[in-house]
């Protein structure tokens, strides 16, 4: 089975409505705005920015407030992502946090598309981006409980 292909044209909405979900960041830390738009299985885009904090690990990447905002209202099946940094010189990789909650709702040919302000837009399988996730395997309920 050939895998379909994802040209930038594709990802003109999403990464529309990224630049725009960017524009509501709170970065004043770093000063460096990112948007998500996460396209829903029955068409739906819904947004994330980063939220920066003082004590920078409490900081939420746009990709994670997106997943978060979708998950709360009651969506968890997506077709595609785009991520938007304006400031950016090159197009704006997932963290690794990001990748492994990614790694949740979304299978290895899920197409993810990047764009900073000067390079051209790059689309990524996320399998690609990470090919290896955790992957909490289920205990068997015969298991007796580990004792020390």
């Amino acid at each position: 089975m050939k895998k379909p292909s994802h040209t930038p044209a594709d990802f003109t909405p999403l990464l529309a409505a990224a630049r725009q979900a960017a524009q509501k960041a709170y970065a004043p830390y770093s000063r460096f705005p990112v948007g998500a738009a996460l396209e829903t299985t029955d068409g739906r885009i819904i947004t994330g920015c980063n939220v920066e904090n003082s004590s920078y690990g409490l900081t939420l990447c746009a990709e994670r407030t997106a997943i978060a905002a979708a998950i709360s209202q009651g969506v968890r099946s997506f077709q595609r992502l785009a991520i938007v940094a304006p400031r950016s010189i090159t197009p704006p990789l997932p963290c690794g946090a990001c990748r492994q909650v990614l790694a949740e709702f979304v299978k290895a040919d899920f197409p993810i598309a990047l764009q900073g302000k000067e390079d051209p837009v790059k689309i990524f399988p996320f399998g690609d981006l990470l090919p290896h996730p955790f992957e909490l395997k289920r205990i068997q309920r015969d298991t007796p409980p580990h004792t020390t």
